[in-house]
């Protein structure tokens, strides 16, 4: 598999050394990240302390002149799309491939209210879409019922956070992970996803306006009691956008509304920068996560946990949730690799949330949420091979320094 990668432009930050301790499963599955040397410095940059609602009107954005460039390219009109026009939805003008990707940065668009109004990207399978093919497929896990990350979100799972997107259906969320780079250890913009998250796949194209929040909604506050949270509170890190982004050719070619052909590769991996702010994602979080590219076997992995932000009933988006089970095998295909598949009752707004485990003592990325059924009783999730190996180390490589 080729992977393909594609650009853009952007900047935000905050402060803070965290460890995703993911304590509440200390006993089955020790999660642990690197702290690093965020500092109060950020703080006074303008990351969690300014608040969104102070920013330029969103609908107005300067287009970068690459960025132009490319929209000019597919017959859009680049004055319309500062004054809003990345709201509007023409099937032939749909940036699909690689190389079209654009995300100039719209100050102050994902305000808190916008992100507590945008909608699960769900991808949900149903039993004549997934035949269970006995002989790649394990049986159905029993249910494991999702429990709620331990507050505040930076101290327990600072790594974890939502990826904000526009579609055709309006503004969108997922869940990712803020990961390690290994060719820019300490100073990692790289966050994981669904590709799904980011690429409709083989109906539509990229979507716009790729933002990440992580440790959204930091103290778990409830919808009512946001009213009149400070920005900090729900953004603790702040925006950060996405310059860059990458998916699997498979996803991008097969990738549908249940996941599809492209499924097994439904994996996604952003270049971000912040919205305001200079550091680097992993030194303002304070913590990354390796990705581990082994893609062990569903009976060699061990437990495995999954985080996210559930947000389809009977969950709201607003707090963190996490299953741990041990994976079975689970295959669209015969023709397909397996994927993992584990008990949870998390639903669409989970997507994209990094699946962890355990290796050699270190907290590690093995996959991330790509489909359910619709009675939410399983995730399924890509194993991570050298497909996806690929597409980390290209992004790493070649943006990774920018």
């Amino acid at each position: 598999m080729r992977s393909t990668s594609a650009r853009t432009t952007t900047p935000r930050g905050r402060r803070r050394r965290t460890a995703l301790a993911a304590a509440g499963v200390v006993a089955a599955l020790a999660l642990t990240a690197t702290a690093c040397n965020g500092s109060d410095d950020d703080k006074a940059s303008g990351t969690p302390g300014a608040d969104a609602s102070q920013a330029a009107d969103p609908g107005q954005v300067k287009v970068p002149a690459d960025l132009a460039d490319k929209l000019k390219k597919h017959g859009i009109d680049v004055d319309q799309w500062k004054n809003g026009g990345w709201k509007n939805w023409d099937r032939d003008k749909w940036l699909s491939e690689a190389k079209d990707f654009v995300n100039p940065v719209i100050q102050g668009l994902w305000k808190p209210e916008r992100m507590k109004s945008a909608k699960e990207a769900d991808k949900t399978v149903t039993a004549k879409d997934a035949p269970a093919d006995q002989g790649v497929s394990d049986p159905e896990p029993a249910p494991v019922q999702a429990q709620p990350e331990k507050l505040p979100y930076h101290e327990n799972a600072a790594p974890v956070g939502k990826v904000f997107f526009d579609s055709p259906e309006g503004s969108m969320v997922c869940s990712g992970t803020v990961v390690k780079d290994v060719n820019h250890p300490g100073k990692s913009n790289l966050v994981w996803t669904a590709g799904h998250c980011v690429h409709a796949g083989g109906s539509g194209g990229w979507y716009r306006n790729i933002a990440f929040v992580p440790a959204y909604n930091d103290l778990g506050k409830s919808d009512a009691q946001l009213a009149n949270a400070p920005a900090q509170e729900v953004a603790p890190y702040g925006a950060w956008w996405a310059d860059w982004a990458s998916t699997s050719n498979q996803w991008i070619q097969g990738g549908s509304e249940t996941g599809g052909a492209g499924a097994a590769y439904d994996y996604a991996v952003l270049h971000v920068k912040p919205e305001h702010g200079a550091k680097s994602l992993e030194e303002t979080v304070g913590a990354a996560l390796d990705v581990d590219f082994s893609a062990p076997s569903a009976r060699q992995a061990g437990t495995m946990g999954a985080w996210g932000y559930p947000a389809a009933p009977p969950y709201n988006g607003l707090k963190m949730f996490k299953c741990l089970d041990r994976p079975g095998r689970f295959s669209l295909s015969p023709s397909l690799p397996n994927m993992y598949r584990i008990g949870c009752t998390m639903t669409g707004g989970s997507s994209g949330g990094g699946w962890f485990r355990v290796v050699d003592g270190r907290t590690k990325l093995v996959s991330n949420t790509s489909i359910g059924p619709t009675d939410n009783t399983w995730l399924a999730g890509p194993q991570l091979g050298p497909e996806a190996e690929a597409l980390y180390q290209n992004m790493s490589k070649t943006y990774g320094g920018q």
